[in-house]
């Protein structure tokens, strides 16, 4: 491949230079302080959420459609919610692939996180399992899922067919990992540059033949909670990354060509400022959404259950009846005639009428609004 593709501007992995150094401190103070601030006053919003788990769950899918956009994964997050809801019913036929990618995605940093409360640390075997998943089924399953490279990999411009970066070779992969997690767990640097220097150092080495933009951009997120930098695993950086896509990649090659760190960490600490602000808006009109549909549930719905139903609709904002009635046990007649009442009240709308076996699908609009990409 590397034959047919222009070499006049390639960036050559160089060793030494991870981790730097030294941080000059002056160059990035104001940077730093600005995420620290930025993404404390977001975590502040987490703690005070009743429930992050359910008021949070669809930007779990926003950032699963972002970062996967990123790789050439076209999907929109009703694909993605709608799959998971017939996938409840086992009815998934005819999907496109980039739809199961994204949703897999989805699934593999849910699953990092889980074994994570578990007890498993950031580690070489981690990464392994978190690729294993990725890459199970669709595109990636014949790119060595859960195997790192063996042979050089190349990052290249394929509109202009110039190889940009050339990572660290094969041979000198697992010496590069074991720096990495080393310096992961054991490095005395302010969480948020450690975090900006991992994920750098983690593009640079591409471990995998496919899959490693996405990996790269879950271990942001699984380092900051790790850390305790947030007390929820939703902070999710993608949307950033792909609007300035072009001076990211940019940066990340140029410390490979100039051993200069700062401008690099400056850019990404301006995208945790930045997307913790927006984090925090989002958040905050959920909060907002779910205070002011609480008390419409409750007289829409006049039950016990109105608190269950209206946690189910936050967490899953498109779903079939079905799924209402096993997730919350609420009886399958009851179900039917909560979302018809809600439905009738302008709440919720119909997808998809009932067909066969098939209940009807529905969805929370006023949820999908915040968070649709």
């Amino acid at each position: 491949m590397i034959n047919n593709f222009n070499l006049n501007n390639v960036v050559h992995y160089r060793d030494g230079q991870f981790p730097p150094q030294s941080i000059d401190f002056n160059q990035i103070i104001t940077a730093l302080l600005e995420a620290t601030n930025a993404i404390a006053r977001y975590d502040q919003m987490l703690k005070n959420m009743h429930n992050s788990e359910i008021l949070l769950a669809p930007l779990r899918s926003q950032e699963a459609v972002i970062s996967s956009r990123m790789e050439g994964t076209i999907s929109t997050m009703e694909e993605i919610l709608r799959y998971e809801a017939d996938a409840f019913n086992g009815d998934n036929l005819n999907v496109r692939n980039d739809v199961i990618e994204t949703v897999l995605y989805q699934r593999t940093l849910k699953n990092a996180q889980l074994a994570m409360q578990d007890g498993y640390p950031l580690s070489v075997h981690l990464l392994k399992t978190m690729h294993q998943q990725l890459l199970s089924l669709g595109r990636g399953a014949n790119k060595s899922p859960g195997e790192f490279k063996k042979e050089q990999n190349y990052l290249a411009d394929t509109v202009s067919r110039e190889i940009l970066f050339v990572p660290i070779s094969p041979e000198k992969l697992l010496d590069g990992l074991e720096n990495l997690f080393h310096y992961i767990n054991h490095h005395s640097d302010p969480v948020l540059i450690k975090t900006a220097v991992s994920h750098l150092e983690f593009e640079a080495l591409h471990p995998f033949q496919d899959g490693n933009g996405r990996i790269g951009r879950m271990l942001i997120t699984l380092m900051l909670w790790s850390s305790q930098i947030i007390s929820a695993p939703y902070f999710y950086i993608s949307g950033y990354l792909e609007e300035h896509k072009n001076r990211y990649t940019h940066l990340m090659r140029q410390v490979s060509q100039t051993g200069d760190w700062h401008e690099w960490l400056n850019f990404f600490l301006n995208a945790i400022a930045s997307q913790s602000q927006r984090n925090l808006q989002v958040a905050e009109n959920i909060r907002d959404l779910y205070e002011q549909m609480k008390q419409q549930f409750s007289e829409i719905l006049a039950s016990k259950h109105a608190l269950t139903v209206l946690d189910f609709v936050f967490t899953y904002p498109i779903f079939r009846n079905s799924q209402l009635s096993e997730k919350t046990d609420i009886p399958p007649a009851t179900a039917n005639r909560f979302t018809k009442a809600l439905y009738e009240q302008g709440i919720l709308s119909i997808m998809e009428e009932s067909s066969g076996r098939k209940s009807t699908l529905y969805s929370f609009e006023k949820m999908l609004e915040l968070v649709r990409v």
